[in-house]
């Protein structure tokens, strides 16, 4: 019993579960709910919801964000609902997800609030946008949006009520119309986060958009830590996406982890959108995390665009100053998101065909924490609508992931333009796969894939290469992809095989 041989721990993969431009029908927490079964099929095991409080708008995503305790529940604002659907539906979907084995990540919006309900008169100051801690101004009296009653809900699920002295900045004066970074003056402590509790980037990067929350003020702590909890106890969710979190107090977010911990048990999963291409940055906010946080991998996504865009660009550097190869166990992989796609501030445009390239070098290795985007998998809308990606393949990477990619991992990155690399299985997931994939000419790699193979047939999983590979007694085979493509070979008899391209990703047919 003591040599008993431990279980493989099933490969996860999360879906970011929306895109910038998703119909604001107010229909997407009942589209999710539908399509639950089928994604946790194609192996998705956990999908970080959009912004589910009260935004400014009904149209507006939730990074615009009015009432943390309002989750589609009351009339303000223009809808009972938010852009995605009424808290009932919310709720409805969520337990969905968690009886069919699906985990919810929140997406929290904790730095600040937008659509004040009156406006307010405070002390401020200008400020140079591009040098935060220079003053461009004397201190003058202006009368911003500022106030935050939340007549609609009430005293429901908290008292607290924001007015000016609740935030350290605004970008708007009522009194002459003029927009500009305005920091709030109040006592001699008032003022952007301390140095190095926020990015240093502009001086001070406290200030990013609409009313700056101020988390040195104990009331705006403490209503959001108690928002925490009382999120924990309305949804089952499995962890949270932290917006922004170059931008508000890292000691506040560790105290906000702390305490969910204490109330709700460790285990949560916790990710911040720290959008920076400088590592050293990334590692030094994670060493002060206490590293029981991730990250997602902006290097990551950056080197896909350029090597997208360079005509026999060097596959083979591709993991070349990234999180994922640094700190992998810290690193959420990604290909694109709601601020990197078409027509977005963040736009990383990747050429259409590197794609499913860019998406078996997350889903198909052993490290990182993969994130698919939901534009990819199901179309973008929108102005400037854009069909599935992938050329209809990324749920059949994301099933091979699921199934397949387990063990051992040997890499052959030894031509410029052609990668591969081997996943040779375990014990009790035995099948493995080899992964070829070139970003010019026909490709091809010699790869060992394990004499336990010997005399098996391989095919691509993907149907994109034809043909078989017999694995020789000494356990190689000479695997091949098109030019500008890939191929995922797998054991043609292997288990599972049979539940590939049954995905249907016509989400908005109803």
């Amino acid at each position: 019993m003591g040599n008993q041989q431990k279980p493989t721990p099933e490969n996860a993969t999360m879906l970011q579960g929306f895109e910038w431009y998703v119909p604001d029908d107010h229909k997407h927490w009942t589209r999710l709910h539908d399509n639950l079964e089928q994604l946790k099929a194609t192996g998705i095991d956990n999908i970080w919801i959009p912004p589910g409080c009260k935004a400014s708008s009904p149209s507006g995503n939730g990074y615009d964000i009015y009432d943390l305790y309002d989750l589609g529940e009351f009339d303000a604002k223009g809808s009972v609902g938010t852009k995605w659907g009424t808290k009932e539906e919310l709720v409805k979907m969520v337990k969905k997800a968690n009886e069919v084995g699906i985990g919810i990540y929140w997406d929290a919006v904790l730095n600040h609030k937008a659509a004040a309900d009156h406006k307010e008169k405070c002390r401020a100051q200008e400020v140079d946008p591009n040098d935060r801690t220079r003053a461009i101004s004397d201190p003058y009296e202006i009368n911003g949006w500022l106030g935050f009653d939340f007549k609609a809900r009430g005293d429901k699920y908290s008292e607290q009520k924001y007015h000016w002295y609740h935030f350290s900045g605004t970008d708007y004066n009522a009194d002459n119309n003029k927009t500009a970074i305005y920091k709030i003056l109040g006592d001699d402590t008032k003022g952007w986060a301390d140095s190095g509790d926020v990015d240093g980037e502009k001086g001070n990067y406290d200030y990013l958009m609409f009313a700056d929350l101020d988390f040195d003020h104990p009331e705006v702590e403490k209503d959001v830590i108690e928002w925490g909890k009382w999120l924990s106890t309305e949804l089952t969710l499995k962890g949270i996406r932290f917006d922004a979190v170059k931008h508000f107090s890292e000691e506040f977010l560790r105290d906000f982890i702390t305490e969910l911990d204490k109330t709700h048990g460790e285990g949560w999963f916790f990710v911040g959108e720290f959008w920076k291409d400088s590592l050293s940055d990334m590692h030094k906010y994670l060493e002060r995390m206490g590293k029981k946080f991730s990250l997602f991998d902006a290097p990551l996504v950056y080197n896909f665009s350029q090597l997208s865009k360079t005509e026999g660009g060097d596959l083979t550097k591709v993991f070349d100053d990234t999180l994922v190869k640094t700190v992998p166990v810290n690193a959420v992989t990604l290909v694109m998101n709601h601020d990197t796609q078409p027509y977005q501030a963040l736009e990383a445009q990747i050429e259409p065909f590197f794609k499913p390239l860019a998406y078996a070098l997350i889903l198909l290795r052993y490290e990182g924490y993969p994130c698919l985007f939901y534009g990819d998998l199901y179309g973008i809308k929108g102005e400037h609508p854009f069909p599935p990606s992938c050329g209809g393949a990324l749920p059949s990477l994301a099933l091979a992931r699921k199934l397949y990619s387990y063990g051992l991992q040997k890499d052959y990155f030894d031509y410029p333009t052609c990668i591969g690399w081997v996943r040779y299985g375990t014990w009790d997931r035995r099948w493995g796969c080899a992964v070829v994939m070139s970003n010019a000419g026909p490709g091809q790699k010699w790869m060992h894939v394990g004499e336990m193979h010997a005399g098996e047939k391989w095919t691509d999983v993907l149907g994109w290469s034809q043909g078989e590979v017999e694995i020789g007694q000494d356990g190689f085979g000479n695997f091949t992809c098109y030019g500008v493509s890939l191929s995922v070979w797998v054991n043609k008899d292997a288990e599972g095989r049979d539940r590939f391209g049954k995905f249907d990703d016509n989400i908005y047919k109803s």
